[in-house]
């Protein structure tokens, strides 16, 4: 070995360290580095408390708007459990914790659900530290508030179904929430604090013994018996459990769960008032019960000067100007779980509301300033036909629920659909896409009752667009089952009621003898006269695409494909190898009566029409032929006294 190797070989030996100053130098170095943590996060501690006290100042001088302020000014606070003064000192004061829960009664939330919502996050974004509560536990109990009859049992499997998939759609819209309001310019700061919880956490550590001596013994049944929610169940339901009934007090031990982390404020719907209320009085209970803590927590308040109460509030019922409400109970839920309703159906669905509604929803479900608000609305009313504000609104919240790119694509899916330029090619294209995955809409998502998760929709609340379904529910079939299997009728005796009311339209267009042709080029509609078969037959394109409308913006861009075809999709639609087609099952019995009933209605209608339209033109052949024999018989009298 050279001389070079050896030098170079000593050069990279590690000098020998006794195993005492090792020792000394790994301590210092953790101690520096644990004092260079605590610097830094004190440093982080002070900057937080003199911005807040900035923003309190400004607050006090008239400069800025609390926080109760603007959720009064955006419509979102309904009842105040406590005064309204002291919950707004409370606010201003201290970055008081809140928190909102769900219970996991379906596989999805629904955009009724995000009102409370809503509040949570505009909380959060002013830096409150906001937990999106799960209430697993408490929906094996059930809420019995405005029910006169107990929630349908669900199986254990159901609930942890339920439990999980709502827990990782909470998680999904608390990120959602930040980067939406990120571009809104509400940029996150130091101080914000977000958690998603599940009760079952606790719960699960909380014994029998523990709830009844901790919390039962200060809970007086007169009281409780005098809730509106027990009178009505006792009087005019069928009776309530006492599982049902002690619910306040399970939702009182989560906010006293909360309320030891620094969470004071308790969030809710409308209808959750007087589960508040009782949850307000349990937690007062247990710290009443807890010497310890009522130290702790008034060392921890010293220099705020508010209240220490638990509070809450609740947000109004989402409703149109109609007065119709939004949600499961209802029967019309929109939901929020992209597999259940897609991000171009969820579009779709605020695209549709109303010029007395929309205003309403931009202020209660999107983090639009009210200057935005008000500039959007003044673009809106120049030309209501263009529908501004409704695109807004939709493209917000599904910014909102679904994120960014998938508002982008659904937007973008939705002008090129109702674009009058709209050619037979460009659906050909649009439903290629179906297999080439370049679709924002799954297979999955193009009907309700694909999705095995999916709670049952409304029809008016199904606005999957492009679709597959099998050959044999369609060739052979009559309209009113076609619409029946696609999505567009809530049963085959409803879509023969459309028909019959002249609301269903097909894509064609008159040809010679005024014969319905196929439609070529551009788009273009034309009623459905005749539900036989064999009218609808000529009228598929390529002989595996049907274009359907109902009413003015509801369409299916339905592709034909072979029954082994979309068996192997694994896909499923009403009608397709259904037990509910057995004849025998009372409902499906009484759907084809119906369908029977307003078939021969429609038959009888037209033959009246046919009637009446046959006698009018013999009418008026008929006066026709009197006024030309009147100016025959002129014609001879002039030419006769010309002679």
């Amino acid at each position: 070995m050279s001389t070079a190797q050896h030098l170079s070989k000593a050069i990279r030996r590690r000098p020998l360290i006794c195993s005492d100053c090792r020792r000394w130098l790994l301590e210092t170095s953790a101690q520096h580095q644990r004092r260079t943590i605590t610097h830094n996060h004190i440093r982080k501690i002070q900057i937080a408390e003199q911005e807040w006290k900035e923003r309190k100042d400004a607050i006090a001088a008239g400069q800025a708007k609390s926080i109760l302020d603007k959720l009064e000014e955006r419509g979102l606070v309904n009842q105040v459990v406590g005064t309204r003064e002291a919950l707004n000192r409370a606010l201003v004061e201290s970055r008081v914790g809140v928190y909102c829960g769900v219970d996991p009664t379906a596989a999805s939330l629904h955009v009724g659900h995000l009102v409370p919502f809503m509040a949570l996050g505009w909380m959060y974004i002013h830096g409150y530290s906001s937990t999106f509560l799960l209430g697993g536990f408490t929906a094996s109990i059930g809420d019995p508030t405005d029910r006169l009859q107990a929630r349908e049992e669900k199986s254990k499997k159901e609930r942890k179904e339920n439990a999980l998939t709502m827990f990782e759609q909470l998680k999904r819209l608390s990120n959602n929430i930040e980067k939406y309001a990120d571009r809104k310019g509400y940029h996150r700061e130091w101080a914000w604090r977000r958690s998603v919880k599940n009760n079952t956490e606790w719960w699960q550590k909380v014994t029998v013994g523990e709830f009844l001596k901790r919390l039962g013994k200060y809970v007086r049944i007169g009281p409780m018996l005098g809730r509106d929610s027990v009178k009505n169940r006792m009087q005019n339901g069928d009776g309530m459990s006492y599982a049902e009934f002690t619910y306040p007090l399970i939702q009182g031990w989560d906010w006293w769960h909360l309320f030891q982390g620094g969470t004071q404020l308790q969030i809710g719907g409308a209808d959750q008032y007087g589960n508040i209320l009782a949850g307000a009085d349990a937690v007062k209970a247990m710290i009443q019960d807890d010497t310890a803590f009522q130290l702790k927590y008034k060392a921890d308040r010293q220099g705020i000067n508010a209240s220490g109460d638990p509070m809450g509030f609740t947000v109004p019922l989402l409703t149109t100007a109609s007065g119709e409400k939004f949600g499961k109970s209802a029967g019309n839920a929109v939901w929020l779980d992209p597999q259940v309703m897609s991000s171009f159906d969820l579009y779709q669905f605020f695209l549709r509301s109303s010029d007395a509604d929309v205003e309403k929803y931009m202020k209660l479900l999107t983090f639009m300033s009210m200057e935005e608000i008000r500039g959007t609305m003044n673009e809106h009313r120049l030309d209501e036909s263009k529908r501004v504000a409704q695109h807004k609104l939709a493209s917000e919240f599904v910014e909102l629920a679904h994120g960014l790119p998938s508002a982008q694509r659904a937007e973008a899916e939705h002008r090129r659909t109702f674009s009058n330029s709209l050619t037979v090619e460009d659906i050909k294209a649009q439903t290629r896409e179906m297999d080439t995955g370049k679709s924002d809409i799954r297979p999955d998502d193009f009907h309700p009752s694909l999705n095995k998760r999916a709670q049952p929709l409304t029809q008016d609340a199904s606005y999957d667009l492009k679709l597959q379904l099998p050959r044999s529910v369609v060739w052979q079939q009559p309209m009113s089952r076609i619409l029946w299997s696609a999505g567009l009728a809530a049963s085959r005796s409803e879509a023969q009621r459309l028909i019959n009311n002249k609301g269903v339209y097909i894509a064609g267009q008159v040809g010679k003898d005024s014969e319905y042709v196929p439609v070529e080029g551009q788009i273009s509609y034309v009623p459905v006269k005749d539900p036989k078969w064999s009218a609808t037959e000529p009228l598929i394109i390529d002989g595996e695409l049907l274009i359907l409308r109902t009413g003015k913006w509801k369409k299916k861009f339905i592709r034909i494909v072979s029954d082994e075809e979309y068996e192997a999709s694994g896909l499923t639609c009403p009608g397709w190898k259904d037990e509910t087609e057995n004849p025998a099952d009372p409902v499906v019995k009484a759907d084809l009566a119906g369908e029977e009933k307003y078939r021969k209605e429609g038959q009888e209608k037209a033959r009246s029409s046919d009637q009446k339209r046959h006698a009018y033109q013999r009418k008026v052949n008929k006066g026709f032929g009197a006024v030309t024999g009147a100016r025959m018989g002129q014609r001879r009298d002039t030419q006769q006294s010309r002679m």
